[in-house]
């Protein structure tokens, strides 16, 4: 499994409420149609804290969006679809800043009742 973490940042001219109900209304509904996406989730970011002990990297977060994917082929043909291309078409509208990182997990706890 392969998951891409991407952090981002609204475009100046939204506010964080602006750029919420974009990208939850508008956006995510483009990723339904993307062949090869498992998973898409949106972790809307509530509130920013730091940390005393640790330096903070200084960038102000308005989201974090996690895609999913079976394996690294499967996340390049959905690169490359017709889909894929107009969700980071519509993204490139709202989002001012972008990281991305791809992903692997290393569970340690997990106490959800399936």
């Amino acid at each position: 499994m392969i998951k891409s973490l991407s952090i981002l940042s609204r475009r100046k001219h939204l506010s964080h409420e602006e750029f919420l109900y974009l990208w939850e209304h508008e956006h995510a509904p483009l990723a339904l149609k993307v062949p090869h996406l498992l998973r898409y989730v949106l972790s809307p970011v509530e509130s920013q804290f730091e940390r005393q002990d640790v330096e903070s990297h200084g960038i102000e977060v308005d989201g974090i969006a996690e895609l999913w994917y079976e394996s690294h082929e499967t996340m390049i043909l959905a690169a490359q679809s017709e889909e894929m291309k107009k969700l980071r078409a519509h993204g490139s509208q709202i989002i001012g800043r972008i990281t991305n990182c791809l992903t692997r997990e290393i569970e340690i706890i997990d106490t959800r009742v399936v």
